[in-house]
């Protein structure tokens, strides 16, 4: 019956968010708001971006109807038991959807009119402090308010940020996200955890609707609206799932699930600041530094990084699924297998790069 019903959510927030992101496509055209060429950019014509609005707005549709049919009990006779602990819950998806609000409208405003780094940080530390009252914290199995308030707040910013800098390709990041979901949500099922496959289901179907529209070639961009907000809803999930209450059955590795899940997004992020640093370059400005523009150096085409990131990333992921039935031997070698992997493809990087400095001299 779960999977009838998430299939139903899925097939309604994917068309949901397909038709939305057709509507703000023709919003952007009307109001001129685009993402221009520019040398760090990889596009050659204007862009129109709002594409994040059409995420945002089909998940918060979605999740809003469902608790209005719990509400006026308009579920299936399976679902019927669970309607307390919803409702028990319902704070928590309002402070979800106040905090997505916040994130969504301030990349708007960059998106139209610009922020500066700093202003983007304060806003982003405002919507993690949103949640963090709403009572979904980090602990890491550490009772201190000081280090679940830190931790909680960096671990959102990390998440907004490294999907913001994913963003750098037709359909990377939005794909890159609906992989991760994908893979949460079967972590979450296979933990009966139904009330997080629920959200994840819609998360997953409004990305993919609009994912259909910004698969390579991309005929409409996400923009730091549609970036920010699936690296925020993806890190707050997360927390729900693995950080915010766990029930220790085997051991406690299920609480690293997202390091590995989200390993290849943090590995571009953490090696962007890395080489940025290394050129003495702005840690904040955009530039050909990012993993799918290094694996173009090596030779591929856009559309090819692309996939080979979405490989990857599955590839890393998938080991995440076996932690909650490993011991701690077994989790190490997962988290080995995961950096070696991500080691070989840096050193396949680095001797791309070694080669094109050679051709160059010669």
């Amino acid at each position: 019956m779960w999977i009838r019903l998430y299939l139903l959510i899925f097939i309604f927030s994917f068309f949901l968010s397909f038709f939305l992101t057709i509507l703000f496509k023709k919003i952007a055209y009307l109001a001129n708001i685009f993402d221009y060429p520019s040398p760090r950019k990889i596009h050659k014509k204007p862009i129109p971006l709002l594409g994040g609005a059409a995420i945002f707005l089909s998940f918060s549709i979605t999740i809003l109807l469902g608790i209005i049919a719990v509400k006026f009990n308009f579920v299936p006779e399976f679902l019927k038991i669970h309607i307390p602990g919803i409702k028990k819950v319902s704070s928590k998806i309002y402070a979800i959807l106040a905090g997505g609000l916040l994130v969504v409208g301030f990349g708007l405003f960059d998106d139209i009119f610009g922020l500066k780094p700093y202003q983007k940080l304060a806003l982003q530390i405002i919507s993690s402090i949103l949640i963090f009252s709403a009572g979904i914290r980090i602990t890491l199995l550490i009772p201190n308010f000081l280090f679940s308030f830190i931790i909680t707040i960096c671990w959102l910013i990390f998440m907004m940020n490294s999907f913001n800098l994913l963003d750098n390709m037709d359909g990377l990041s939005a794909g890159i996200a609906f992989i991760c979901g994908l893979i949460l949500f079967i972590f979450s099922f296979k933990m009966g955890q139904f009330f997080i496959s629920t959200i994840l289901v819609v998360f997953l179907g409004s990305v993919a609707g609009f994912l259909k529209h910004n698969f390579p070639p991309a005929t409409i961009f996400m923009g730091e609206c549609g970036s920010s907000f699936i690296g925020f809803s993806l890190g707050v999930i997360a927390i729900l799932l693995t950080f915010y209450k766990y029930d220790a059955q085997k051991s406690f590795l299920p609480i690293f699930t997202p390091l590995i899940v989200f390993s290849v997004p943090f590995f571009d992020t953490l090696s962007v600041i890395w080489i940025r640093k290394r050129k003495k370059l702005p840690i904040f400005k955009a530039d050909k530094n990012h993993l799918s523009h290094r694996l173009v150096n090596l030779g591929m085409t856009n559309k090819q990084s692309v996939i080979f990131i979405y490989f990857l990333t599955l590839c890393t992921g998938m080991g995440a699924l076996l932690l909650s039935d490993l011991n701690i031997f077994g989790g190490i070698l997962v988290f080995i297998q995961t950096i070696i992997i991500l080691l070989i493809v840096a050193i396949l990087e680095s001797t791309g790069r070694k080669n094109d400095a050679v051709n160059c001299k010669s």
